[in-house]
């Protein structure tokens, strides 16, 4: 018997239309899903380069409005992956519509959007998720794993950081992301996004932060002519201390001007009978401690995590074989997919954004008061 089609409509083919284009292609190939997924229709705002990005990845229409694309009776999922100024309109525009939303993170670049977007796919009582790939790393999936298991007892630090220099030179020109009203912040929204989404899928919910911000470059050329120059209105750099509503305690910092780093992506947990760790750019491995290991033999191990029993990694290639970052994502959209189909609830979803954005919020709140501040969600 057929398996039953879901249309997809993507809006957006560059960095992460890449990603997820790649992803709806693939995840069939992979895993069993309840559905065939039909890459539907590519939307863009310029026609040439659209087609192309449309041939390079098998989407087998193109489109230049999006709303015509949401507003699509063929399509029955949205997939959001613009810069964050049009996240709210389209996936509102989207529920509204009828359809399921992905949308990629932050979900909105204010936590008042995000409250919309949520507040328009509960009315709609569409499907939503949110595109926080880092979750689906099998290491990541299996330091869940290993602390519901309860094998680090009590929590007691998370320390996080996400590093990257791309922007380290001064002329830089002023792209969208470093533009407010379009990315809604810098990197504070780009990168310690999925630093708070990993550490409430990790840790648990926040309590209140204490933040600072800044700035290096106040301004760069601007894109379209290199001899003008435009402000740059949004954070080059982000830094908090966290409290949680468990008693753990966590520090976090992400930053556009570490020379040298490229997408150094880190965490460590500690509990009190054992830690985690974790590195994205050696995303295959997690470091263990087992306090309850023998003392002569006491040590951080580790875990290649290959095997076909670790989450997900069965579903490719044999151990040792390692997966990349494509697969983050590859295996984002099987859980979707098959969530979606099954009338499940997928996580992380709209709740996740705008506990997320509470966060990301709270910690600009406590930069311009210079204090702590409430970041917890009691509901959303």
């Amino acid at each position: 018997m057929a398996k039953p089609r879901v249309n997809v409509g993507m809006i957006g083919y560059q960095f992460m239309g890449k990603a997820h284009s790649n992803a709806y292609r693939q995840v069939g190939r992979f895993f069993d899903l309840p559905c065939e997924v039909v890459m539907h229709t590519l939307c863009g705002r310029t026609e040439g380069p659209l087609r192309e990005a449309a041939d390079q990845f098998g989407w087998a229409n193109t489109q230049t409005d999006w709303q015509r694309v949401v507003e699509d009776p063929d399509i029955d999922l949205i997939d959001v992956s613009v810069p964050g100024h049009l996240h709210a309109p389209i996936a509102i525009a989207a529920a509204k519509a009828g359809k399921a939303v992905l949308c990629e993170k932050p979900l909105a670049n204010t936590l008042a959007e995000a409250q919309k977007m949520l507040a328009q796919a509960r009315d709609s009582k569409v499907f939503h998720g949110l595109f926080h790939n880092y979750r689906f790393a099998p290491a990541v999936a299996l330091a869940r794993q290993i602390i519901d298991e309860g094998r680090l007892g009590e929590v007691r630090h998370i320390r996080a950081v996400y590093l990257q220099d791309w922007i380290v030179d001064p002329q830089f020109p002023r792209v969208w992301r470093l533009q407010r009203d379009q990315a809604g912040s810098g990197v504070h929204g780009d990168l310690n996004a999925h630093l708070i989404d990993l550490a409430r899928y990790l840790v648990g919910e926040f309590d209140s932060v204490c933040g600072h911000l800044h700035t290096f470059i106040a301004e760069r050329p601007l894109p379209d002519d290199p001899t003008q120059r435009g402000p740059v209105d949004v954070d080059d750099a982000a830094m908090f201390l966290a409290k949680f509503q468990n008693g753990a305690r966590g520090t976090f910092e992400a930053t556009r001007f570490a020379t040298g780093r490229k997408n150094a992506n880190r965490f460590e947990i500690n509990g009190s009978k054992g830690s985690v760790a974790f590195d994205l750019e050696r995303m295959n491995e997690l470091e263990f401690f087992d306090a309850a290991a023998s003392s002569h033999t006491q040590g951080f191990q580790r875990i290649q995590v290959t095997q076909g029993d670790h989450p997900y990694a069965g579903r490719y290639w044999p151990a040792g074989h390692i997966l990349g970052y494509e697969h983050t994502f590859v295996n984002l959209i099987s859980e979707a997919l098959t969530a979606m189909r099954g009338g499940a609830k997928f996580a992380p979803n709209f709740e996740d954004g705008v506990r997320n954005q509470r966060v990301l919020h709270a910690v600009e709140q406590s930069h311009l008061e210079g204090a702590w501040v409430s970041a917890f969600c009691a509901e959303v």
